[in-house]
């Protein structure tokens, strides 16, 4: 498995000035590639270490599905602090293919819901900015992390089927590409736990995606969106060693995750990743 778990930060100063003692560090989970970039810090967040009470037990990211909106802004602060950054930026998620630049001069256009900033709706973040992270909200949706280590640039993706059939992950590998003159050939990617090919049955796949898709099926109306993100990823030109997936499915494992599919009611999860220093 391409994965770690931390438990807690590696030091106590990561925590300094957030007013968090250590014991109220959430676990989340990285990938080894990523993990040894310079710099870059990431985590796919599991559902617990925070503070809300059921059906959102207990470290939901999201303020619009009906939990405490002091939960979830604790929660965040816990997020943040695990990863020792300044700032979370996220956005209003819309199943799309919009991708937001978080860049010293758009942080001032975002609007403040502390403890995070909020870029316009959206599906992908993209940085190269210091000690500034970027969310997205997941419950069996993919959260894929896109890295350019020369160029010191990073993406967020949030692609649900919607997302697949929309190519949101590759969309983004180019839109680094032709903006920031990121190199597809040295990036590296890592996907979160999300619905997996043992659970993500779709009936009525024939009007959902297109027939191009239609062959990424395990079984009849069962799909692997992991093998079908990594297709995208490389036919965008990201080499396939380079890419890790993760490969736990939030519906097998809804009590280590929230599945929106499993639970209906339920929390967000926070996948982050960004720059320090």
């Amino acid at each position: 498995m391409p994965c770690e778990i931390w438990l807690k930060p590696s030091t106590e100063t990561e925590t300094k000035g957030a007013g968090l003692c250590m014991s109220d560090i959430p676990p989340f989970l990285t990938s080894t590639k990523l993990s040894s970039v310079p710099g870059l810090v990431h985590g796919f967040f599991t559902r617990a270490g925070g503070v809300s009470g059921p059906p959102y037990d207990s470290l939901n990211a999201s303020w619009s599905n009906g939990d405490s909106a002091q939960a979830v802004s604790e929660n965040l602060s816990r997020i943040m602090a695990a990863l020792g950054l300044e700032r979370l930026v996220s956005s209003r998620q819309v199943h799309g293919d919009v991708i937001n630049v978080v860049g010293e001069s758009t942080l001032r256009s975002f609007k403040a819901r502390p403890p995070i900033l909020l870029a316009d709706p959206g599906d992908a973040l993209v940085t190269g900015i210091s000690d500034t992270g970027l969310l997205i909200k997941i419950a069996d949706c993919q959260s894929v992390f896109l890295v350019d280590p020369e160029r010191r640039m990073c993406a967020n993706v949030h692609s649900g089927w919607r997302g697949s059939v929309q190519n949101v992950a590759g969309k983004t590998v180019e839109y680094l590409r032709e903006r920031f003159n990121c190199l597809p050939g040295r990036m590296l990617a890592a996907v979160g736990p999300s619905l997996g090919p043992c659970c993500a049955e779709y009936v009525n796949f024939r009007n959902e995606f297109p027939p191009d898709l239609w062959h990424f099926q395990t079984r009849p109306a069962y799909f692997d969106f992991w093998a079908m993100t990594r297709h995208q990823l490389v036919e965008a030109g990201i080499p396939n060693e380079n890419i890790d997936i993760l490969g736990r499915c939030t519906v097998c494992e809804k009590s280590t995750f929230f599945s929106y599919r499993g639970e209906r009611d339920t929390g967000r999860m926070a996948a982050v990743i960004g720059w320090k220093g």
